[in-house]
């Protein structure tokens, strides 16, 4: 039996909207070239080791690189959680991902925001903010050092969060602040108060259950082994790999 991994052309059809236009020569086919990526991200190979059934390394490892400089991915991903994701009920959550010594070496480009690694008690890592549906399927992506807090990222995902009625979040996202922002845009807020306030805050302990979902969604992307494990020193390549395995797992 083959361990080869290929696209439906039902899965091509969902996701070639979001492809960009090829200009002057027609590009290699779609097909055996984005089924090669998959493969490479969720078993976590060397370019060089991909199956030749794909075509060659050099056309795998330079499509990803451009589509994902171009945030290809990333727009496949947000573009089919906008169709089907039950947003009635949406979750946030963070997770440490670690970043393997070939990401976080040399000096980051000149003028960028950084390789968003850092260090933390476990070492070298970096953190992936997320919010996800009722279903706990990834519908927003943020990606910071391991070391930044989690306000950091609610605050860059709360521009992007869906119309939903309620928010559920563990003590990490507990601040005034975000509370209020949540209730601004309509939002029923399930979030534990931090054992250091003074006033206990009232949640919904039953409903608060149902967040483990996020926390089984980040769980399954860490089976991708190019998730668990950062080997991109660049951080748009590497929030490129999250993107594409929340898309295979969740959305196609």
């Amino acid at each position: 039996m083959s361990n080869l991994f290929w696209l439906t052309e039902a899965q091509m059809e969902r996701i070639r909207p979001y492809f960009p236009k090829s200009r002057g020569r027609s590009r290699v086919d779609d097909l055996p070239v984005l089924s090669g990526i998959i493969i490479i991200n969720r078993n976590g190979l060397r370019w060089c080791d991909a199956p030749r059934e794909y075509g060659p390394p050099k056309t795998l490892y330079n499509r990803w690189k451009r589509w994902s400089r171009m945030g290809v991915f990333a727009r496949i991903m947000e573009g089919l959680a906008s169709e089907k994701a039950d947003t009635r009920m949406v979750m946030i959550d963070a997770t440490y991902l670690k970043a393997h010594r070939t990401a976080s070496s040399l000096r980051p480009e000149k003028g960028g925001r950084g390789r968003l690694i850092g260090h933390t008690k476990g070492g070298m890592n970096t953190k992936l903010h997320a919010v996800a549906d009722m279903k706990g399927r990834p519908i927003r992506l943020f990606m910071t050092a391991g070391p930044v807090s989690d306000y950091t990222g609610a605050h860059a995902l709360l521009g992007g969060l869906p119309e939903a009625k309620w928010m559920l979040g563990d003590r990490g996202y507990d601040a005034d602040w975000f509370r209020e922002a949540l209730k601004d845009k309509g939002m029923e807020v399930c979030i534990p108060g931090r054992k250091s306030r003074k006033t206990p805050v009232r949640y919904d302990k039953r409903r608060y259950k149902r967040r483990n979902r996020i926390e089984i969604m980040f769980g399954r992307q860490k089976d991708w082994r190019r998730v668990a494990t950062r080997y991109d020193r660049c951080p748009i390549v590497y929030l490129s790999a999250i993107a594409l395995a929340a898309t295979v797992m969740f959305w196609l």
